[in-house]
């Protein structure tokens, strides 16, 4: 099993952003000198919790901040980009980073950008943007046709190249054909993720569905992979979850139902699922009341939380319950207290990973 992180980030309102844009850099140069091998951020117009709505331009700074961690957008949701310049600046960021992007991707799932952007997605646009976006960006990056082109919302006109004035759309990936592509899945049987099984991207699946839906997400993947003849993989699925290893179990519990991921569930997540796509794939019965999930039935069922021992015990459990995946991608929060978190992170790498093999 391979170590990686994945940060929305989560800041509460009325946090400076200078300041959390400054305070995410720094967990990022951190994990990177502890080896963690990738980490993605998030992308949100509307979301004040969420509060980075322009990734790659903070990969570009941790780029030059970091050593060796892959950095990867987590994800550009393609209905609110233009795909000229989408696939200019994700162009631009591969060359700079020279083999150390991934481009993560998606539909977006976030109520008020869906307004920002004026998309119906109750029937469909979001997807259908979606995927309109990305053949454009990768048709982009394959010598276009000189002459107008035009999607749905979108026209743009290539021009006839000029050699005498070094004038043509030129700017293409460092890696070739493309950086590789992942895509996040939510529903039990993503359409997104079998698409990514067709295309042979990578599969993402999110921190707070239970292993019943997790097993839904490998399926669909698989099947999409099938159908278009290739052999799928799961060491290249990546599984999110809030994560936190403390000294002791109960000094662990403890930390987390006093601290920020007890506080961001409460006051963000739990709230916002519950009034968009409702709380149903938390649930390990579908039965469950809504009131019923609080912090302490997360904690008790999704989150892995404890010393190093039940830690570890957890993530085999999750892989066997799942079938086995490749990375486990530890959810971003705010490291507060800092030393507890750098703790729970260093013993995340350098105890339990090396027990998992």
């Amino acid at each position: 099993m391979r170590l990686g992180y994945f940060t929305m980030p989560l800041h509460p309102p009325g946090a400076d952003p200078a300041q959390t844009l400054a305070d995410d850099l720094e967990q990022i140069e951190f994990l990177d000198r502890l080896g963690y091998r990738e980490a993605w951020v998030g992308e949100h117009f509307t979301s004040v919790w969420e509060n980075i709505p322009c990734p790659d331009l903070f990969l570009a700074q941790a780029l030059g901040r970091t050593k060796q961690i892959v950095l990867g957008t987590g994800v550009s949701c393609l209905p609110n980009h233009q795909p000229v310049m989408l696939a200019h600046r994700i162009a631009q960021l591969d060359q700079m980073a020279r083999g150390r992007f991934m481009w993560g991707i998606g539909a977006g799932g976030f109520v008020g950008d869906f307004e920002l952007f004026d998309i119906d997605n109750e029937h469909g646009e979001g997807r259908r943007l979606t995927g309109d976006v990305l053949e454009e960006v990768l048709a982009l990056w394959n010598e276009p046709p000189p002459g107008a082109h035009q999607g749905e919302r979108w026209r743009y006109r290539v021009p006839e190249p000029r050699p005498e004035l070094g004038l043509r759309l030129h700017l293409q990936p460092y890696q070739k054909p493309h950086p590789p592509i992942a895509v996040a899945g939510v529903s039990p049987k993503s359409e997104t993720l079998a698409m990514a099984g067709r295309r042979g991207f990578i599969p993402m699946s999110i921190n707070f569905v239970p292993p019943g839906i997790l097993r839904g997400h490998w399926q669909a993947y698989a099947d999409g992979a099938q159908q278009a003849g290739y052999t799928p993989d799961r060491a290249v699925w990546r599984i999110a979850r809030d994560i936190y290893v403390g000294e002791t179990t109960a000094q662990a519990r403890r930390d987390v139902l006093n601290g920020v991921i007890s506080r961001d569930w409460t006051d963000y997540f739990i709230p916002l699922l519950g009034s968009t796509r409702g709380l149903g794939g938390v649930k390990l019965d579908p039965a469950m009341p809504d009131e019923a999930i609080t912090p302490e039935y997360m904690l008790d069922n999704i989150w892995i939380v404890g010393d190093v021992d039940e830690v570890t015990a957890k993530l085999r459990q999750l892989a066997a319950d799942v079938g086995g995946f490749g990375t486990l991608l530890a959810i971003g929060h705010e490291w507060t207290p800092r030393d507890q978190w750098e703790r729970s992170m260093r013993l995340l790498a350098e105890e339990v990973l090396p027990r998992l093999g």
